[in-house]
């Protein structure tokens, strides 16, 4: 397979990991285009019915099992293998990307062959995401499968990350039986051949019945009042999420022994006294990570520190000021007032806090 090729299959196997999350970091470069941004069907046969629709737009990438190209000019149609619907299978595309889907509940024992796809699928899966978030938060241990950087956690907008960037523009998967929701384990939102306005609207709707988003992607697994109550009492669950995949970046880079700030421990142990800290669950607030060498600064994009440097980030994100900070980091780096608030304002430089990066 010659570059091109291969350029092509990495493109789309993103396009499908993009689905699998429910997050497409570039949907609001199409945000005024009426269409889905990518489609997973189970039955070939229905193509021609999602093609007949506004679901389908020059956009669109379209995963249809055995399916030929179509035509130029119009969505991406890629055929594959296997399936994406059932745990334990398997999808592959043009016989260069491989993808495997497993059920959360059985993912620490089996071993990463490759990318992975990990769903809550069972009936045992959301409780057992649950109580390894609260050991992340409580005692600062990730699960190990979960930070491996060959898989990723799907449906994240339903596991506390919130609804951003999900929904019928970024994302639909139709069942064998022509039913459509967001993905494999979502709620029926509509049938094969209904329009996007029809799909947006009743993906609104069942949204609307829930105080968490979102009620669709899991709500054929996931008992809505469940899931709902066990959100509300962990705000903290969308930078757990961020933090998993923090972990997993710098896994990927080759760190190891990664610790996250406010899950479990602090690199600046005075930090664990402050009460009611500003990153206790803003998902807005960059995250500090750190390890034996350095630490770093996860938001949009990841900066590395040294470890002082490291403290200083970590004081900001804590107290949510210069002001605030200063006190902790004075006497714990040893340092004048003076050269401390000097430092935290060049530290926060990178916005770490809602203070005005200048502000003296």
């Amino acid at each position: 397979m010659g570059e091109r090729e291969l350029g092509l299959v990495s493109g789309i196997s993103h396009d499908l990991m993009r689905w699998a999350l429910g997050r497409d970091p570039v949907r609001d470069a199409f945000a005024e285009q009426r269409f889905c941004r990518a489609v997973v069907l189970e039955n070939g046969e229905h193509l021609a019915a999602v093609l007949a629709t506004d679901v389908a737009g020059p956009g669109t990438t379209l995963f249809v099992p055995g399916a030929d190209a179509a035509p130029a000019g119009g969505p991406v149609v890629v055929g594959y293998g296997g399936s994406l619907g059932e745990p334990g299978a398997e999808l592959s595309l043009n016989d260069e990307f491989y993808l495997q889907t497993q059920a959360y509940g059985v993912s620490e024992y089996i071993s990463v062959l490759g990318p992975t796809v990990v769903r809550i699928a069972e009936p045992g899966d959301f409780p057992a995401y649950l109580a390894d978030a609260d050991r992340a938060r409580a005692e600062g241990v990730f699960a190990d499968f979960l930070t491996h950087p060959a898989i990723q956690l799907a449906d994240l907008s339903a596991l506390g990350a919130g609804p951003r960037q999900d929904g019928p523009r970024t994302r639909l998967y139709v069942a064998a039986d022509g039913g459509v929701s967001t993905a494999p384990g979502g709620r029926r939102i509509g049938e094969i051949g209904d329009g996007l306005d029809r799909l947006e609207a009743a993906w609104a709707a069942i949204n609307a019945e829930s105080d968490q988003p979102c009620a669709v992607c899991l709500g054929a697994v996931v008992d809505e009042a469940e899931r709902a109550r066990a959100l509300a009492e962990r705000p903290w669950l969308g930078r757990y999420l961020a933090a998993v995949a923090g972990i997993r970046d710098l896994r990927a880079r080759g760190s190891f022994d990664v610790r996250v700030s406010g899950f479990g421990d602090r690199l600046l142990p005075a930090l664990a006294e402050v009460p009611s800290p500003a990153d206790a669950t803003s998902s807005e607030l960059p995250l500090l990570l750190w390890t034996r060498d350095a630490a770093y600064v996860t938001g949009e994009r990841t900066f590395k520190l040294d470890l002082d440097a490291g403290k200083l980030a970590e004081a900001l994100l804590v107290t949510g000021s210069v002001d605030a900070a200063a006190g902790h980091v004075t006497s714990s780096l040893g340092l004048t007032e003076a050269a401390a608030r000097e430092a935290l304002h060049l530290v926060n430089g990178a916005r770490l806090t809602a203070e005005p990066a200048g502000a003296r």
